[in-house]
């Protein structure tokens, strides 16, 4: 320690204060930081080169997906939509800076917080690579090499970080001898380093990982051998404020559980069908084009759809019929259902009735004349008129099993979901929007309602609890998608609510029970509160 002498009085030498112990506030937190990021980082390019399923982060953000219960998840969708996915990513990320933070401050006299942190963020890595669907050993790599990154990267910053923050106990030179000047040029160096290596190695991860074969590669897509006609003038009433007929696949809803879609080449993709079957049956892409094929309309719905949300939308689907494919299989007595999964490991369970009976239900190819966007399961997805999603629409799927329902239970039903989900009759007023102030006297309310496969065949809209007055229908191009409504009534000033129900073909008429999405989807008549003015 350097000493030094009052030139007025000629005292006695005496210890300089230093200018402090330790690595400084903003150094220690800028050490943690860049220890948690390299580790992202160099997990993320690890992982996209053996697997990009085990990216530590997203492995990481499916295990929270996983394991949150029910009514919290139905709680996030009701709340963030299409954009779940992304409120939970911000807010793992945001969550990951304020422990940096605390801990980066807890570090500055002792290195161990910091590695206890480091270490315990692999190890949660690690776990959650471990317990995924699909994992397989080689996963394991992505978590491991950002673990012994991180506590590399830890190690080196914090040392120059506290080197840096004990410079100045001479005039000169730090505590180790190190001119003050140097300790922190090494740190602002390496740090910036870091940062650029850790930054490099994430987007070239990302970049990676969302390589495979794009859906504009692979040409043109087959001919259907049945086709449905062009949608007809009048399909809808979008002049009235109802949805198009068609909804574009920009537009289509997207509900899955995949952080980060599948990407997969066609020249690597494979389909098993297999189990109950008396000839097990594996088909690549090229071979699925060339079997017949089927163009339809399809009406798709969420079970998570809350009365009047928009989680439904219509496409036209084109694929290879299932009761072609379970036909060539052979299945046998006693089997119930199938068991698809998807290349994330996700399993969904469909009754094996709807699958061969005369729907269109298909492995599908396309989807408005184009292949089938990645977020919607390219290369290949399974679509069923008349059920919900989670028991039918298995995505990027990659394996079939025909099985009973006792010897199989699927992803959401483990979660307590239905064993089956046939789509309610369902029905939604578009236009006035609730809370809307309209003009008193005529005023046109439309919207759509839904029975996929069966079919609507009426709609009623009924004005501050009064009678039910009919809706004009719109034309009808498929029982199997959904259909548009509107009425013109009249409304007087004030306050008013409105209220729809629809009735499907079978004669069933939309009940006005209110319950929840769990287990088997919501139902209750859409109401909405208007004021004319």
């Amino acid at each position: 320690m350097a000493l030094s002498t009052d030139p007025a009085s000629g005292a006695a030498p005496g210890p300089r204060p230093t200018r402090g112990s330790g690595a400084s506030a903003l150094g220690a937190i800028v050490a943690t930081a860049l220890a948690v990021a390299a580790a992202i980082g160099v997990g993320e390019l690890v992982a996209a080169l053996v697997s990009p399923a085990s990216s530590p982060f997203l492995a990481v953000g499916q295990a929270a997906i996983r394991l949150t219960p029910e009514p919290v998840k139905q709680f996030a969708i009701a709340t963030f939509g299409l954009y779940d996915k992304v409120a939970l990513l911000g807010g793992m990320g945001l969550t990951i800076v304020l422990v940096v933070v605390v801990v980066g401050l807890a570090s500055r006299h002792d290195h161990r917080p910091g590695l206890v942190l480091v270490v315990a963020f692999g190890l949660v890595a690690v776990a959650a690579v471990i317990s995924a669907p699909a994992f397989g050993p080689a996963d394991l790599l992505a978590p491991l090499a950002a673990l012994l990154v991180g506590v590399a990267v830890w190690s080196l910053l914090h040392r120059l970080a506290t080197a840096a923050g004990e410079a100045g106990g001479d005039a000169h030179t730090g505590s180790a001898g190190v001119p003050d000047g140097l300790a922190r040029r090494r740190l602002l160096l390496t740090a910036g380093g870091v940062a650029l290596g850790a930054g490099a190695a994430g987007i070239a991860g990302r970049a990676l990982a969302s390589g495979g074969t794009s859906p504009s590669s692979v040409g043109p897509l087959p001919t259907a051998a049945t086709a449905p006609p062009l949608p007809p003038a009048g399909a809808d009433f979008v002049a009235s404020g109802t949805p198009t007929w068609i909804t574009s696949n920009a537009d289509f809803y997207r509900i899955d559980t995949a952080l980060s879609v599948p990407r997969i080449s066609t020249t690597t993709w494979s389909l098993r069908i297999h189990g109950m079957v008396d000839r097990e049956i594996t088909l690549d892409y090229d071979a699925l084009r060339s079997r017949r094929l089927v163009e339809a309309p399809i009406t798709m719905s969420c079970v998570s759809n809350e009365i009047g949300g928009d989680l439904v939308s219509n496409a036209v689907f084109l694929g290879v019929p299932m009761r072609d494919l379970l036909a060539e299989a052979g299945v046998r007595p006693g089997a119930e259902q199938i068991a698809s999964t998807s290349a994330d490991g996700w399993t969904a369970n469909t009754p094996l009735g709807p699958l061969t009976d005369d729907r269109p239900a298909m492995l599908a190819l396309g989807m408005n004349g184009a292949p089938l966007p990645v977020e919607h399961g390219f290369p290949v997805r399974m679509v069923v008129p008349g059920l919900y999603g989670f028991v039918s629409g298995c995505k990027w799927i990659t394996d079939i099993e025909v099985t009973t329902f006792a010897a199989f239970t699927s992803y959401w039903e483990q979660r307590g979901w239905a064993e089956q989900g046939p789509v309610k009759t369902q029905s939604r007023i578009d236009v006035p929007r609730a809370g809307a102030t309209v003009p008193a006297g005529a005023t046109t309310v439309a919207g759509v309602a839904w029975a996929p496969h069966t079919g609507i065949d009426g709609v009623e809209v009924s004005v501050d609890g009064g009678s039910w007055s009919p809706a004009e229908l719109a034309v009808e191009p498929s029982a199997d998608s959904w259909r548009m409504w509107r009425l013109v009534t009249t409304l007087g000033p004030g306050a008013h609510q409105l209220r729809v129900r629809a009735k499907d073909r079978s004669g069933d008429v939309q009940t006005p029970f209110v319950t929840p999405v769990i287990p088997d989807g919501a139902s209750g008549w859409h109401t909405v509160q208007v004021t004319a003015v």
